[in-house]
């Protein structure tokens, strides 16, 4: 969904690119790191710190593919370990979404299994030969839904945070089910 952006998205990260030559796969192992420190304000009631780290941990994880591309540092296990570290990331963020009391726990383990399905799908999808980067809810997409949702929380009020969860759950579902379809398609 957000593909379009990349050509604009590539302008402004590769003049930072430029001055950071470090190892891409450090930046990766760093993004966690910092949606712990979004769990840690979603779980004490600070959305705005919550809504920061999530712009924080999502910079680094374009930032790393940036720097890779630009230095020729990328490789398939900088994909791999990148796409790992974003589960984790996406997990860390809805467990401290769920401590601090913004959705049920069942909802929170929903919104948990449809982020990592969404990215499974789509890496099953590609062991098969199948392009499938697809679908309404990708994780850009979602974290950028879940700033904003955390942003009119504070200052609507957390139950608009609440709802946004539960609509984040569905998307993802739903993006999951257009994948699907996506691969049965190609596959048949």
């Amino acid at each position: 969904m957000l593909q379009s952006l990349r050509p604009l998205l590539t302008k402004i990260l590769n003049p930072i690119a430029r001055n950071l030559n470090i190892n891409p796969n450090i930046v990766t192992v760093i993004s966690p790191f910092i949606a712990l420190l979004a769990a840690y304000g979603f779980a004490n009631h600070d959305l705005i710190l919550g809504c920061i780290a999530i712009l924080m941990s999502g910079f680094l994880d374009v930032m790393d593919g940036a720097i890779a591309r630009f230095h020729g540092k990328a490789s398939k296990f900088g994909a791999f370990l990148d796409s790992t570290m974003d589960r984790f990331a996406d997990a860390i963020i809805y467990i401290g979404i769920i401590f601090g009391g913004y959705c049920d726990w069942f909802v929170g383990v929903l919104a948990i299994h449809s982020a990592i399905c969404v990215s499974y799908v789509r890496s099953r999808a590609e062991s098969q030969g199948v392009e499938c980067n697809i679908g309404i809810a990708e994780r850009a997409v979602r974290m950028i839904i879940l700033m904003v949702g955390a942003i009119i929380g504070y200052f609507a009020g957390d139950i608009y945070f609440t709802y946004i969860i539960y609509i984040l759950v569905i998307l993802s579902y739903f993006t999951v089910g257009q994948r699907v379809v996506h691969v049965w398609r190609q596959l048949r």
